[in-house]
This record gives C-alpha cells, sequence and structure tokens, in this order.
C-alpha cells in the first residue's frame, strides 16, 4: 500500500458515520399523525352510521306504532275483523286502565268500517267508580251509535269489582272456567294511629276550618257521626252499583243478594249465576260469535318515556298522601 493510500485509509477510519438525512424523522412523525387521524376519522364515521341507524330504526317503530289501524293485514281484508281493547290492570286514572285511554280505544275500534264486533278483554281487580262508571257509559253510548256491532266482554285471570262494572255494559260475558268473577261491592280502607301515638307521647296537632275537615284522620280517633257519613256513602255508590249489574245483566242473574255482597266465584260458578254468559277465550268468540277469527288490536299504547314520567310523579304524590292521611278514597274492589 502507497503512502497515498494509508492516508485515505485512516482519514476514513477517523471521520464519523454519516447521520440519518435531514427530514426523514419528521416525515416518519407526520406520517403517524396522519394515520391516527384517519383511523380516528374512520371510527368517528362508523359509530355515526350507527347512531343514524339506530336512529332510524327508534322511528320507524314510533311510525309502526303510531299508524291507524285501518292500516293493519287484518283490517285490509275484505272479509273484516273482530277489534280488541284490552282493560288490564287497577282502573285509575293514573294507570293504563284508565277511562281516557279505554274509551280511545274503543271508540277506534266502533268506528272502523271493517269491524264486524268488538272485544274487551278484561284482567282487572277492580279501582275508581268514576273510571268504570265512564267507561260503562261510554259503551253502552257506542252500543246505541253503532247497533250492528256486537260487544262481548272476555274474563281472563280476574273481573273483580270495577272491572265488573265495565263488563255489564257488553252484550254477553265470557270467561275461563279458573276465573275469578265478582266482588260486586265498594270499600274504602286506612290505618289508625292513635293508640301508637299516645305509647310514644306524640301529640296530634291537626288545625281545619270546618268541623268535619279532618274527617278519617288517621292519627285522630273515629267521630261516630263521621264514621256514619262515610258508610252512607259508601251505601250509596253499593246501590249505583247494584243497579248498573242489574240494568246490564237483566233477568239472566239467578242468584240473591249473596250476588252484591263482595263475594266472588271461579268462572264455571258465575255461568250458574247469571253474572257470565259462557266459557270461552277472545279466540272463541272472534270466531264462533262474531264470525271474524282475525282479531286487531285497537288498546292504545303506552308511550314509555311518559309512562315512567307519571308513575315517578304519582309515586311521590300517593307516597305524600298516605303520610299525610289523604289517601281515603271509595274503590270498587
Amino acid at each position: 500500500m502507497t503512502e497515498e493510500q494509508q492516508d485515505r485509509s485512516h482519514q476514513s477510519a477517523a471521520s464519523p458515520s454519516p447521520g440519518p438525512e435531514p427530514g426523514k424523522w419528521e416525515r416518519k412523525q407526520l406520517e403517524k399523525l396522519l394515520g391516527a387521524s384517519l383511523d380516528e376519522a374512520r371510527r368517528a364515521r362508523r359509530w355515526g352510521i350507527f347512531f343514524k341507524l339506530l336512529t332510524f330504526a327508534y322511528l320507524f317503530t314510533l311510525l309502526v306504532l303510531m299508524l291507524p289501524p285501518d292500516l293493519s293485514p287484518a283490517s285490509l281484508k275484505d272479509k273484516g275483523h273482530t277489534a280488541l281493547v284490552e282493560l288490564d290492570g287497577v282502573i285509575a286514572a293514573d294507570k293504563k286502565a284508565s277511562a281516557d285511554n279505554i274509551v280511545a280505544g274503543l271508540r277506534n275500534a266502533f268506528e272502523n268500517k271493517k269491524t264486524k264486533g268488538v272485544i274487551i278483554r278484561i284482567n282487572s281487580p277492580g279501582g275508581s267508580p268514576v273510571q268504570a262508571g265512564y267507561i260503562n257509559d261510554e259503551i253502552r253510548r257506542l252500543k246505541a251509535k253503532y247497533p250492528a256491532i256486537p260487544v262481548y266482554a272476555v274474563i281472563t285471570d280476574v273481573c273483580a269489582s270495577g272491572g265488573y262494572y265495565v263488563a255489564v255494559a257488553a252484550d254477553k260475558i265470557y270467561a275461563d272456567k279458573g276465573s275469578i268473577v265478582g266482588s260486586i261491592g265498594v270499600l274504602m280502607n286506612g290505618f289508625g294511629f292513635v293508640e301508637i301515638m299516645e305509647k310514644l307521647g306524640v301529640e296530634r296537632r291537626l288545625l281545619t276550618a270546618g268541623e268535619h275537615k279532618g274527617i278519617m284522620d288517621p292519627f285522630s280517633p273515629v267521630k261516630e257521626e263521621e264514621r256514619r257519613h262515610v258508610q252512607g256513602m259508601l251505601d250509596q255508590l253499593h246501590q249505583q252499583f247494584i243497579r248498573v249489574v242489574k240494568d246490564g245483566r237483566g233477568d239472566r242473574l239467578q242468584g240473591g243478594d249473596e250476588l252484591f255482597s263482595g263475594l266472588f266465584w271461579s268462572g264455571e260458578e258465575s255461568v250458574k249465576l247469571g253474572l257470565v254468559d259462557g266459557l270461552g277465550s277472545s279466540g272463541f268468540v272472534a270466531r264462533e260469535l262474531i264470525g271474524a277469527e282475525e282479531i286487531v288490536d285497537f288498546t292504545p299504547k303506552e308511550n314509555l318515556l311518559e309512562r315512567l314520567a307519571q308513575q315517578m310523579g304519582a309515586g311521590m304524590a300517593g307516597a305524600l298522601a298516605r303520610i299525610s292521611g289523604l289517601g281515603w278514597e271509595p274503590q270498587l274492589r
């Protein structure tokens, strides 16, 4: 090796290795950031599509629920259908078995041109005499307006008190042999805490304007005059109930005063007593009696959010009423 070659060799060994290409590291970081942004955009787009589909499904479901019964497949058939309205649960203004809900369903059922007959399917222990009376009156009005459309009450598990008050407005009543029917009576219940308060040494301070404004106060003794007044009111409501049953059932009633004593019977025994016309289900009535096997449900559907809000509000109000002793009201149960 010549002296010149040795010098170049020493210079190569002594010189440092070249560093990274200028700007290469920055490009890599920029690529990473762009990639991350694209991934995030893709995820956001997928979630956006998901929520749009979810919203569409929700709106479509609401639209289907809001469609008038006329557009249901059964109602479009030339042979017509049997209209069904469900009365399920306690009959009260703030419940799904309120007069407003049941009456709305009945009106839609009768007004539908394809309706050949109406079934009121009842599963109720009773409730408000006023709400039950509203429904009974409306059934009678609709029967007079649409005389060609027969009305049947079909009992499932229970048709007691206010439930039966509604049922007697129908042309005929059918039940299962194991159904519970009757309880024709009126009650008003509550609690008395007078002795407990005395034992605890608690003094009741009740101020009223009006001699009997504190009637039935659970923290005060019951006055005999007030007890007689309330009993007279219950007896009057009971007589109203009896008249409605006799008007609806007429000569079909086979029992005596025990029918109106608050007792209840099985569906099988109710046929013998004339409380019920026969044994059969909604399907049986639609097929064999009305002659239109297809059943279209006209029961108003609940808005779940509104229902939840109502329950929360009514629950708090009811609790306060019970605590303050304001929860006394007549019940057809």
